[in-house]
């Protein structure tokens, strides 16, 4: 809770504003940092795209999606970029991967493996990571995953301050 708690503190310090595109974590990101004070003065927008189809809808180009597939680095790159422009804020998150199960409408890319990407629109640069998440329930691998979220988007947004 305190690195939310302190991120939320460093967003609105800074004037900066943050939205998020999760896939595999469904929303897990997006509710902890609402579990912060006043984190509605920095969580813009949120939205969960389990599918391609709706990937696509949020701006995800379909070509990078059947370039790279829907579990790449290329693919949470866009999802970042583009909720960040969609919601006009300073981030954007991206996350796409698997956690724990075969997807049956994407039957490629590692089990356990997930590509997240934190997009900067001040600098227009992005923060790639691909996380090997353990073998854990889905809760905890989400947790695991937000934790390190978190700990880039407070180095990040400290740096910019």
């Amino acid at each position: 809770m305190k690195k939310v708690i302190k991120l939320v503190n460093q967003l609105i310090e800074n004037k900066e504003t943050i939205s998020t595109m999760e896939s595999c974590t469904g929303g897990f990101v997006a509710s902890t940092i609402t579990n912060a004070d006043n984190s509605s003065q920095v969580l813009k927008y949120s939205c969960i795209t389990y599918s391609n189809e709706f990937k696509i809808k949020s701006g995800v180009k379909k070509e990078t999606i059947d370039k790279y597939s829907v579990y790449s680095i290329e693919v949470a790159k866009e999802m970042s970029k583009c909720i960040s422009k969609y919601a006009d804020s300073t981030y954007g998150v991206g996350i796409t991967g698997k956690i724990n199960r075969t997807d049956i409408n994407n039957q490629y890319g590692n089990d356990n493996e997930v590509f997240i990407s934190i997009y900067n629109s001040k600098d227009n640069t992005y923060k790639e990571m691909k996380l090997l998440c353990p073998n854990k329930t889905r809760e905890k691998v989400k947790k695991y995953i937000t934790n390190i979220i978190l700990n880039n988007l407070i180095k990040i947004t400290k740096l910019n301050n």
